[in-house]
């Protein structure tokens, strides 16, 4: 049995001014497969990622997410969005809230839980992150990668269908790297579904179901990732990657 279409996007483009940033993407992406998105800065990642959940606006092309097309101008953007989870580079968290407090405001005021069912599921989401521990902290009590566990968790308190991760290591220090990738693999092995912008290669080469390669505003390469990864075809692609996996050389 085929798995359903999560995420469809078709003819994506999106400018900024003069700057054309996104080509034309297409991309579909089957429930429960992790898409792993590599490639140079300014290549259009991030963009293209941010126009999945509208937080950019399309100039041309279609999204449909969990069957719903989010570029309809009749479409419930906000109640679309609620499937939609995204974990960003900053941790974004209210710094004025304690870590139970972040992950209950929006089930509370969204998703009009009680207060009751809205601790239940916030405390079971940080169980599944590892902070426990955490509840009453405050986010600058927690360091970089434990503030990046709680927004993967107060995202996962949303109960999306779909999750995009925008670089979500790049600001930690490389020590705190491993704790949050880890909580992305037991993601991927629960079933989730995720876009995830990254970096992280090894992580991609073990984890996504396929990887796409994209480079100024267009999808270059796509694939397995041992294929992307391990095999490109592109020169492109191949180019990017002697540089990143290369350890000598500071890209």
């Amino acid at each position: 049995m085929t798995a359903e279409i999560a995420v469809e996007i078709t003819g994506l483009k999106k400018s900024f001014g003069p700057l054309d940033v996104l080509k034309g993407i297409d991309l579909t992406v089957r429930s429960g497969d992790v898409v792993c998105i590599i490639g140079p800065s300014g290549s259009g990642k991030s963009t293209m990622l941010r126009c999945v959940n509208l937080l950019e606006e399309p100039n041309a092309g279609k999204i449909v997410v969990n069957g719903v097309e989010l570029t309809d101008p009749e479409v419930d953007v906000d109640a679309a969005r609620r499937t939609i989870g995204m974990v960003f580079q900053g941790f974004n968290l209210f710094s004025h809230l304690s870590v139970l407090n972040n992950l209950t405001v929006a089930q509370r005021k969204v998703l009009r839980r009680s207060e009751e069912e809205s601790q239940r599921v916030a405390l079971h989401n940080l169980e599944r992150v590892g902070l426990s521990d955490k509840v009453n902290a405050m986010p600058a009590q927690l360091s970089g990668g434990q503030q990046q566990r709680v927004a993967i968790a107060r995202a996962l308190s949303m109960n999306p269908s779909v999750m995009l991760f925008d670089e979500p290591t790049s600001a930690l220090d490389p020590e705190l790297v491993g704790d949050v990738l880890g909580v992305m693999r037991q993601l991927a092995d629960e079933g989730m579904t995720m876009l995830v912008v990254t970096h992280e290669m090894q992580f991609a080469r073990e984890v996504a179901d396929r990887v796409l390669f994209m480079d100024g505003g267009y999808v270059v390469e796509e694939g397995p990732a041992e294929q992307v990864i391990g095999a490109p075809t592109h020169e492109r692609t191949k180019s990017f990657l002697a540089r990143v996996l290369n350890p000598n050389h500071l890209d």
